[in-house]
């Protein structure tokens, strides 16, 4: 996470409006009371709040180490085309002559790789979602099912009620999972074809063709939609 991505946080908004002013304020005042002139006290209040504010800001958070193949298939086969799209990005720019446009480029990389991290965590979960339908196991459940109906069916009782209603339920939460994990892939194909298409853009934007601006917001928008596909996925912890 870069200083602009820092910056532009929940967390550096409340720091912003916080006692830190109050804090800068103080300080500059004391000074100046104290005989310090009164540019040089204001000054030095101004920089007492602009470290703390700084250092309220959250850290930078580390690139995710990205493997692949610690994954099953879609997931497998979704981050390695991710990965492959970001190291195209990455070549695109270093090609790129050194000046303003390569380092507004790298800025949109490292707002890329943002979106990388995005994915991996949303397919490290879409891979922790298949394994649990694994484990619940639905065709052993159906034929369970058609074992105790076919009692239920010979010699009724609550158990037997009790015990169908318990494997119905199983199942439906089978199917639910299975049915998150099938929307999920779909829609980090989607982003995929999405990031796909910034590359390709991106030799458009190195040489001027494409407008700079237009394209971070095109860049933003993507990891947006990687987050919140994240922050939904996630909820199936708690559902």
């Amino acid at each position: 996470m870069g200083l602009r991505d820092r910056f532009y946080t929940p967390t550096t908004a409340k720091a912003l409006l916080s006692w830190r002013i109050l804090l800068g304020v103080g300080v500059g005042a004391a000074l100046a009371f104290a005989g310090l002139p009164l540019v040089l006290a204001i000054g030095v209040g101004a920089a007492v709040y602009v470290g703390a504010v700084a250092a309220a800001m959250p850290e930078g958070v580390p690139q995710a180490n990205i493997d692949p193949f610690v994954l099953g298939e879609p997931w497998r086969q979704i981050m390695q085309q991710a990965q492959g799209s970001g190291r195209k990005l990455r070549s695109t720019v270093a090609s790129a002559d050194s000046g303003p446009l390569k380092t507004s480029m790298q800025g949109i990389v490292e707002q890329l790789e943002r979106g990388l991290g995005e994915a991996w965590a949303i397919a490290r979960r879409g891979d922790e979602i298949d394994e649990a339908v694994r484990r619940l196991d639905p065709t052993a459940l159906r034929s369970k099912l058609a074992t105790l109906q076919a009692q239920a069916a010979g010699t009724p009782s609550p158990e037997h009620d009790a015990a169908i209603a318990s494997v119905e339920r199983q199942i439906e939460t089978a199917e639910r999972l299975k049915q998150q994990s099938a929307d999920t892939a779909t829609s980090l194909r989607l982003t995929q074809t999405h990031l796909d298409e910034l590359v390709a853009r991106a030799s458009e934007v190195q040489f001027g063709a494409v407008d700079t601006v237009a394209y971070q917001r095109d860049v933003d928008d993507l990891v947006i939609k990687l987050e919140a596909l994240h922050q939904a996925v996630e909820e199936t912890r708690t559902a």
